[in-house]
């Protein structure tokens, strides 16, 4: 579904580059994880993937077509929740669609089936103010289901949220994304969110921004809220792995 050829990303040519050489591909309906430690480049790789921000160089293909800007075929979720407070939630979910140029009650109805997909369809005529920071989160994830990408990006899109409800919208993500069969591009700092969520964890270097290992979760899907899923013996491997990793570029990076 996605796929990221020889990638890079400088600002400034007198100046280090901020990505190299970020090859990667996202099957369909796999949900890929891009972890590492802050300045690694991952919200600058997810932004070009967007269409957000314009390489140096390299070339993304979604679904098989050069990808360069926005489009129909890719939504991302912000960390910040990005509503506008003088519409309600199924307005603010609308909102996508109708930039599309969907008809207001074709995009209304759409709006309010994503809502109810993500638990807010009691509160559609709410306004932000009214919500809570999940909830909030919540109609930003259906605005962007709304428009029914097939490729969904999110940049850290829980990590404004406290612990539980963190927890809670995660499993609710995975829900939503099995029933959609969406493919998932996702940021993150947290090793634990990376290993329940994804098929496969992208660990990025620092120094510049790079993939430094491309590793298989394998820990069976669905895995469940309570956490058993941390008992196994892969979980711990992991979690080992994904540590060393991001600890000798946090180390590198105190050496610069």
């Amino acid at each position: 579904m996605l796929s990221v050829t020889d990638l890079s990303k400088a600002y400034d040519p007198s100046k280090p580059p901020i990505l190299v050489d970020f090859n990667l591909e996202v099957g369909k309906g796999e949900f890929v994880s891009l972890l590492g430690p802050s300045g690694c480049g991952k919200t600058t790789a997810l932004r070009i993937v967007t269409g957000l921000l314009e390489q140096s160089g390299g070339e993304v293909r979604v679904d098989g077509k050069v990808s360069t800007g926005p489009s129909r075929d890719k939504a991302i979720v912000f960390q910040s929740f990005n509503l506008f407070p003088w519409k309600t939630a199924l307005q603010n979910a609308a909102y996508g669609l109708e930039l599309q140029g969907v008809g207001k009650r074709e995009r209304l109805e759409r709006a309010a089936d994503y809502l109810d997909l993500v638990g807010l369809g009691s509160r559609k005529d709410h306004y932000p103010s009214q919500l809570s920071g999940g909830q909030q989160q919540r109609v930003g994830l259906a605005r962007a289901l709304a428009v029914e990408p097939k490729l969904l990006l999110m940049d850290e899109p829980f990590g404004a949220l406290d612990a539980l409800t963190r927890e809670h919208l995660q499993a609710q993500l995975l829900e939503v994304v099995a029933a959609k069969d969406l493919s998932v591009l996702f940021v993150t700092h947290s090793i634990d969110e990376a290993i329940y969520l994804s098929d496969r964890i992208v660990v990025m270097g620092v120094n510049p921004g790079r993939i430094i290992a491309d590793l298989e979760v394998g820990i069976a899907k669905p895995r469940d809220e309570a956490g058993t899923w941390r008992a196994t013996p892969r979980y711990a491997e992991l979690r080992e792995q994904c540590w060393d990793l991001l600890e000798s570029q946090i180390q590198t990076a105190k050496a610069v």
